[in-house]
Parts: structure tokens; C-alpha cells; sequence
């Protein structure tokens, strides 16, 4: 879980982003844009979610990054055939010139949040340039893997922050406004993504989550050069994504370089200017009934059951969080929060290897005490363990299933941050930032 220690002084080269030729939608061939957009594939709840995307529109995104078939082998292969067909008859098309990506998400609170879409040199940790902070499942990466070579394509982009020179884009931290080319500083990143983004957009529509999308091209010599060297002596730290970002990994070691696979579609925003929202992502465990989950903690932890609606469920527990770890759970009609550990059960079953911030992380106590000590639940396990971001969805399920809902409080980004210099990785699952861009607005074929 641990590696070699990054820095900025440490990095040799920063990120080196480049123009492609994205894959979009032919408006005129599908019902809507909005129609044939997906969340990220692992923010599908399924199968409901699953479903809801496929009846949406015969062309959603959903049939490339989650295909169904009774085999793996069958999965990818359908993705394959799904895509080539899209592709033949025109329903996805290449944009003309190879560009950068200006990307946008507004939602009806008023938050803003633009970013930079393009194709990232792939880098391992060691070099200090992309830095993942949480740990990855291999089943996972081998899954992502077999449907990239298969397609042969980056079907969503990955989420990344790094922070940039200027100040924060005014009316950012209430949700409003907009930056102007002036405030971004002349010549940054910023100020080429500010200036794009007061043209009229290539693409704009609203999802059903009340989120609003725009996207606009750069293709200028003079300001992709700018985007570039402004990057070139940045680091950045993978918001959402680390199992596609250990995919791109694996298949690079695979292809000999020179070649696409060098490089990886991803969104990089400025969290100086944009900063990201930052949630939990909840587990769910399967055939770990309420009764039993809060037998096996009796007398390791304080329980105290609380019989109130969800959001005043969620206060108490960021109060409790307070304080140390801290735990919700649910399942059977009612809350029940865990919290003040034994501190002797933490010593026993707490690696003491690592530094202080990740030995008290929510999650590092879930997995190395409650999931592997206290209810012998193998956190890999896809049969016994569901991680979901969304939490009402998370008790609804296990209330449904007869599982234990662990509802989970989230961390801060600068604690992440800290940890991820440190090359120090949180336990899989611990983070969700956000918003994430929305699958299909832009895909990229590597031989395109």
C-alpha cells in the first residue's frame, strides 16, 4: 500500500496533455444528448440503474461501459461489436481536428465547475506526476482492461485535480459565477479554458440529475501551446478513477512505445479555481444481517440506535466524526451509530506502518478492523461486498436484501492530498469527488 514518497521537487516531467480527435454523438441521431449519458460505470447502481440507462435511449453510453452478456468474454466482445457498429452508421462521429476539450457542469444550486479534457501521458506513481490515493481491486482492473483492448477506445474520462497559479473563480465557493480570462492570468490554462468558454459551446443539454453540460473545442495552435506548457510543470492527483488509471498502466506495459495506448483520456480540473466536492462512498454487505453486524461490534465499539430520518442520521454520525471513527448503520428500519473504538482493538488490528493520518482514516478502521477482524468479510469480494455512492440507495438496497448498509462520513481533499505526496494509499473505495463528468459526451478511439 505504500510507496516511494512524491514531492513537486521531486517530479522530472509535469503532465503532458494532448489534442485528440474525440468521438461524439450525432445530435440528429439519437433522441437526446441527455439520452445517452451515463454516470461513470462503477456510480451505476445496479441493476435498476443499469436498466433506467438502457430504456433511455437504444444508443446510451451504458451499452459500451456496461455491457451485458452471460460471459466476460461475451461482455467485451458485445462492446466491441456495439461500438463498430455505432461507428459505421454514424451515430458516434469524429470531430474533424484533433483538440483539447473544454468541459462544464453547472447544477441547480448554482455550482460551476470547468475543467480541460484531452489525452494524458501515462505515468506510474514512482515518477511523482499522477498520483492515485487509494488502493485498487485487481478483478476490477482486469475487467476495465479485456473492455479497453476490446474496443479499443477510452469510453469516459477520468477525473483528475491539480492547482493551478491563480485565484479561485469568483463566486466558486457559493456556487456562482464565472472566472474571466483577466482574473485567470494571461497565458495559464485557466485563462485559455476562461476565454473558450464565453463562445458559444459545441454540445450543451441537461441530464435528469439536473446537472447542465457544455463542452467546447480548442484546436488554436497558440492556445493548446499554452495549455500544455502551462501543465508541463504540474502534478496531479486522480480524483476519480484509479482503476481505469492502473487500466491505462497495464496496457501501456502491454503495447510497446511509441503508441496510443501511451496516453489516456482524462478531465483535469484546477481545484484552485474549481474546488471538487468530496463524498463518501458507502458499503454494502451482502448476507451480513443488521442483528449480526451489531452483535459482532457489542463491547468493541459504543452503538447507540437512533430512529430518525436519514439526513438527521448522516448529522449525528459527522458529529460523532468528530471525534474519532465513526460509523451508520443500516438495514433494518433504523440507524444505528458505531463509534469510540477500543482503542486496543485499533492497536491490534491497525498497521502501525503507516503514518498517523492513514491509521485513523473511517476507512482504514472499516477495512483492517470491522470488514477483516470483527465480521471476517473479504473486502474484494464482489458477492460479499458492494460499494455504492449513493446513500439513500445504500439502505434502500440492504433494507431490501436483508444486508448492513455501512453509511460512511467523507474525508477532507487536503488530507488526501497529504497522503497521496506521501505515497501513501488510502484503503479502495475511501473518496468520491466530485461532480464526475458524464459518460458519453466525448469518447476517444485510439486508432482515430
Amino acid at each position: 500500500m505504500k510507496t516511494a514518497g512524491h514531492s513537486e521537487a521531486t517530479t522530472r516531467r509535469g503532465l503532458e496533455l494532448t489534442p485528440f480527435r474525440g468521438l461524439r454523438y450525432d445530435p440528429d441521431r439519437v433522441g437526446s444528448l441527455a439520452s445517452v449519458t451515463s454516470p461513470p460505470y462503477d456510480v451505476v447502481v445496479r441493476p435498476d440503474g443499469l436498466h433506467h440507462l438502457q430504456s433511455a435511449d437504444p444508443h446510451n453510453i451504458v451499452r459500451l461501459i456496461l455491457p451485458q452478456a452471460g460471459t466476460p468474454s461475451a461482455r467485451t466482445e458485445q462492446a466491441a461489436d456495439t461500438l463498430r457498429r455505432w461507428l459505421a452508421e454514424g451515430i458516434l462521429v469524429a470531430d474533424p481536428d484533433p483538440g483539447l476539450y473544454v468541459y462544464e457542469q453547472r447544477d441547480g444550486e448554482g455550482m460551476l465547475q470547468r475543467g480541460i479534457i484531452g489525452t494524458l501521458r501515462v505515468t506510474e506513481p514512482a515518477e511523482g506526476v499522477v498520483l492515485p490515493h487509494e488502493d485498487v481491486m485487481p478483478p476490477v482492473v482486469a475487467d476495465r482492461a479485456a473492455l479497453m483492448r476490446a474496443t479499443r477506445a477510452n469510453l469516459e474520462p477520468l477525473l483528475l485535480t491539480y492547482r493551478g497559479d491563480g485565484a479561485m473563480a469568483p463566486g466558486t465557493a457559493a456556487g456562482a459565477g464565472t472566472g474571466t480570462a483577466a482574473e485567470a492570468g494571461t497565458g495559464t490554462a485557466a485563462e485559455v479554458i476562461e476565454r473558450t468558454a464565453s463562445r458559444p459551446p459545441l454540445l450543451a443539454t441537461t441530464t435528469e440529475d439536473g446537472f447542465r453540460h457544455r463542452l467546447w473545442s480548442i484546436t488554436d495552435p497558440v492556445d493548446l501551446a499554452r495549455v500544455q506548457g502551462d501543465l508541463a510543470g504540474r502534478q496531479a492527483l486522480i480524483a476519480d478513477g484509479h482503476h481505469r488509471w492502473a487500466t491505462y498502466r497495464r496496457l501501456r506495459l502491454e503495447h510497446p512505445s511509441p503508441s496510443p495506448w501511451d496516453y489516456g483520456l482524462v478531465l483535469l480540473v484546477d481545484t484552485v479555481r474549481y474546488p471538487l466536492r468530496v463524498r463518501a462512498i458507502h458499503r454494502l454487505l451482502h448476507g451480513l444481517p443488521v442483528a449480526d453486524a451489531l452483535r459482532a461490534v457489542k463491547g468493541l465499539f459504543r452503538v447507540r440506535r437512533l430512529d430518525a430520518p436519514l439526513p438527521e442520521a448522516l448529522a449525528a454520525l459527522a458529529d460523532a466524526s468528530c471525534a474519532g471513527n465513526a460509523f451508520l448503520l443500516a438495514g433494518d428500519g433504523a440507524f444505528h451509530l458505531l463509534d469510540r473504538p477500543d482503542p486496543r482493538l485499533l492497536a491490534r488490528t491497525v498497521p502501525a506502518d503507516r503514518p498517523a493520518a492513514w491509521r485513523s482514516l473511517d476507512a482504514t478502521v472499516l477495512h483492517a478492523t470491522l470488514l477483516e477482524h470483527v465480521w471476517r468479510i473479504p473486502e474484494d469480494s464482489p458477492a460479499h461486498v458492494a460499494y455504492i455512492h449513493d446513500t439513500a440507495a445504500t439502505v434502500e438496497k440492504a433494507e431490501r436484501d436483508g444486508g448492513t448498509a455501512v453509511l460512511m462520513h467523507p474525508v477532507r481533499e487536503e488530507v488526501v492530498r497529504d497522503l497521496a505526496r506521501q505515497g501513501v494509499t488510502m484503503p479502495r473505495k475511501s473518496t468520491s469527488f466530485g461532480p464526475k463528468p458524464a459518460s458519453g459526451l466525448v469518447l476517444r478511439a485510439l486508432e482515430i
